[in-house]
């Protein structure tokens, strides 16, 4: 008990205004869960305007931009802030106690990522306080968002907000694979890995790989918004259906990105009231990987009714549909189980059961507007909103009141109502299908989307006033739900440790469960480890002295680190309100504020990195006979594995830049345009030469040339653009190679200050071997990104001239 005692201590998050600091994982996931479902009851408050104003023809509730601004908000509230957080609250506050850990790796990444987060939606939402708020949709479609045609700041406050939230999304993919894959408990291989720790996993992949085109893409249109360049504009040389190309490379993953956790919480579920393992486990982690995969070829599938050449049609329409099989397999997966098993009534499968009756006919539908020609006739109409929303609302907000009502008793330690629970199902499951069912009507008969009013006589009127009843019918089960939970939380009685008579780890630990999750980090010898009679010894069980994890092999979870964890700090709340502070100037166009606080974020993170904990002795007694190094003695520390994942989303982002430019190069009559000529070869080829120089001698330990050398190129590299003459502003080829150098300057300038670091940290003393692998891995990636640069800003030029 005093052991106990003295490991919460260590883990606790502090009260009062001092829990502001906390970084523990519990706390962090809880409040993404509470912030992301605050945001949907604000979309939802969005969407009952909408309804209101659409149940009557010639409805005059809402005037034409009132009503736009609500479609945008609703939609941007529902997608970005909703959707996607609350499922990464879950994984943040499930993941580590599903693994057998004691805390995410980086739990101060953890914590910087819920408030960026929750700033980028207070900037956006601000924009109402301004009165200028963004209507031009939640997809923000060019040309109509260009500066010429939404001269107010409207969509400065969407652009701007959703980045700094999407900022949050790619913390936490990059803080969850990197836990995922180095500390499950010993003997948790991934063949043992729980289902939704596999969603998750192939989730934050996934995030990692779809989130960067639209952070380009909304960077892009924030620059031609703020300084004229053409990205966007036909008449010098850009085209608004980039755009199209750099959104939907994101939202259609993102389909998935919310459907596979909401599909890890079914597979979590159903095996536990079908009182049997889950039917076909291979097939279904096979099925979650197919999906991530698949998703990435159908983006498209959004851009029937553009001019994309038929032959393309036809590749997206086959895609859109196999997409479907491996989704079928879960399906079928789920089926199998609970036909094979002992099926237990309650609220969290009653969910489940509704989940599976919605997501089929989604995804029915999703098979049907995959076909070109039906897609032709249901494009921009009811039709699509109805199949949406069965998918997201059927396919994740089922989901997730299960998931809810599920580990509702972590939280809590009290017992689910299952009156109240089962009330609450049947009036959310007969609103929503009151609600959009009709829809399926509306948008056959031809009623489009987007519309404010329509006139009298269409056959639209009753089934629009039947949607609206559904949808606060739908209101009224949400309303509910928040009762029922004040009221357990109230009154309900005390619960067991493992109420439903679950399998998987989270379900060992006390509940309310305490901040440390594992006094001593269990081993797992199986799937269920909580439904086997015996169970392996357990790990760090000596005296609790410093925030102490184990890290494992990725493949056989076998232990080979143990990892010291930094405590409470403000630094997170400190970084995210800087970096804030900087969205706001570019916003206000405060560009030397804007630079001021870049500089300021940067010092910010130097601080963080400096107090990166290095101490103690460079082993410890990791028990069952184990003596393990402490991480910061070893070139492969978690750090290394973080700096690879965040090195993949900074690809897909570069990657995307890239095919910005050769999609515009495709569509120009000549690229680059008369006055434009490309720069010779000579100089940019000693820049490149003199950066893999530099990586070289960064290798070779000697730091002052690879900083000298890394310099020299950037200068060289800047001069051969300057003397070409190159015009950002007045051809979108002079824009998009200016913007491919500003990423990779950026990128040397980063490598610079994080080379200074490590010669720093040595004249300080601190002799680490984790730091110095990370930042050569980093440098090592800037001269591949810079030779992919080099290649296309250069050489194609020279050897295909058009």
């Amino acid at each position: 008990m005093e052991r106990d005692e003295r490991l919460e201590a260590l883990w606790r998050t502090p009260p009062g205004l001092a829990s502001l600091s906390g970084v523990n994982h519990t706390t962090v996931g809880l409040r993404m869960v509470v912030t992301g479902f605050v945001f949907f009851l604000v979309g939802g408050v969005l969407s009952m305007l909408i309804r209101s104003q659409l149940s009557f023809a010639g409805n005059r509730l809402l005037d034409p931009e009132e009503y736009n601004a609500a479609f945008t908000l609703h939609g941007t509230a529902m997608m970005f802030f909703f959707a996607v957080p609350i499922m990464l609250g879950f994984a943040t506050f499930l993941v580590p106690k599903m693994i057998g850990a004691r805390d995410l790796v980086f739990p101060r990444l953890s914590a910087f990522g819920y408030w960026c987060y929750l700033f980028g939606g207070l900037l956006l939402f601000s924009s109402l306080l301004f009165g200028e708020p963004p209507t031009g949709g939640w997809f923000m479609y060019t040309p109509l968002t260009s500066e010429p045609y939404s001269p107010d700041r409207g969509p400065d406050f969407w652009l701007l907000g959703i980045t700094f939230a999407e900022i949050s999304a790619l913390a936490s993919s990059v803080e969850l694979v990197v836990s995922i894959l180095k500390t499950r408990a010993p003997g948790m291989s991934l063949e043992r890995m729980p289902i939704f720790v596999w969603s998750i996993l192939v989730t934050a992949l996934m995030i990692l790989l779809a989130f960067p085109p639209l952070i380009l893409g909304g960077t892009l249109l924030e620059v031609e918004r703020a300084f004229g360049l053409p990205f966007y504009d036909p008449a010098r040389g850009g085209d608004a259906l980039l755009w199209q190309h750099l959104f939907w490379l994101f939202g259609h993953p993102e389909v998935y990105i919310i459907f596979l956790p909401a599909a890890g919480i079914v597979s979590t579920i159903v095996p536990t009231f079908a009182r049997r393992p889950l039917a076909g486990y291979t097939l279904v982690v096979l099925a979650l990987l197919a999906t991530g995969f698949l998703s990435f070829g159908l983006w498209v599938h959004h851009m029937y009714a553009t001019a994309i050449p038929l032959a393309s049609l036809g590749f997206f329409s086959a895609a859109s549909m196999a997409v479907a099989i491996p989704s079928g397999i879960q399906v079928f997966s789920w089926i199998a189980t609970l036909w094979n098993g002992r099926p237990v009534s309650s609220t969290p499968m009653l969910f489940v059961l509704g989940f599976l009756f919605i997501f089929v006919l989604g995804g029915l539908t999703g098979v049907m507007v995959a076909l070109v020609p039906f897609d032709w006739q249901v494009h921009d109409t009811h039709f699509v909103v109805a199949h949406l929303h069965y998918v997201l609302f059927g396919g994740m907000v089922f989901p997730l009141f299960a998931g809810l009502y599920y580990w509702l008793p972590l939280v809590t330690g009290r017992r689910v109502s299952e009156l109240t629970g089962r009330l609450v199902f049947w009036t959310i499951f007969l609103g929503f299908n009151l609600t959009f069912l009709p829809m399926h009507w509306t948008g056959l008969l031809g009623m489009p989307r987007r519309v404010y009013t329509y006139a009298e006589g269409l056959g639209w009127e009753l089934l629009n006033l039947t949607s609206t009843i559904g949808g606060f019918l739908t209101a009224a089960g949400v309303s509910g739900f928040l009762v029922d939970i004040a009221l357990q939380r109230r009154f309900s009685p005390k619960g067991p440790r493992n109420p439903w008579g679950a399998g998987t780890l989270e379900w060992s630990i006390p509940s309310p469960v305490p901040s440390y999750n594992f006094a001593v980090q269990p081993r797992v010898e199986g799937r269920e480890p909580l439904w086997q009679e015996e169970r392996g010894p357990g790990y760090l069980a000596g005296p609790a002295t410093q925030r102490e994890m184990l890290v494992t092999s990725a493949v056989r979870a076998e232990p080979e680190q143990v990892v010291i964890l930094p405590g409470n700090t403000w630094l997170p709340l400190v970084a995210a309100g800087i970096v804030g502070a900087f969205f706001v100037a570019v916003l206000a166009k405060a560009y030397v504020l804007a630079l001021l606080t870049a500089c300021a974020a940067t010092a910010a993170f130097f601080a963080w990195a400096w107090r990166s904990v290095s101490r103690g002795e460079p082993a410890v007694d990791a028990g069952q006979g184990l003596r393990l190094p402490l991480h910061f003695t070893q070139p492969r520390s978690p750090g290394w594995w973080g700096m690879a994942m965040a090195l993949v989303a900074d690809a897909a982002l570069y990657a995307s830049l890239l095919f910005a430019h050769l999609f515009l190069w495709t569509l120009a009559p000549s690229w680059p345009p008369e006055g434009h000529p490309v720069p010779e070869l000579l100089a940019p080829g000693i820049a490149l030469a003199a950066l893999a120089a530099s990586s070289v001698a960064f290798h070779l330990r000697h730091h002052a040339a690879a900083i000298v050398l890394a310099l020299a190129a950037a200068v060289v590299e800047s001069g051969a653009l300057l003397v070409s003459g190159l015009t950002p502003s007045a051809h979108a080829y002079g824009a998009v190679v200016a913007m491919l150098w500003t990423f990779a300057a950026l990128h040397i300038a980063i490598a610079v200050l994080m080379a200074a670091y490590v010669v720093l940290r040595r004249h300080a003393g601190h002799a680490e071997r984790h730091a110095e692998p990370v930042v050569a891995l980093f440098w090592h990636y800037v001269v591949g990104q810079w030779a992919a640069g080099f290649v296309v800003i250069h050489l194609l030029p020279q050897l295909l001239p058009t």
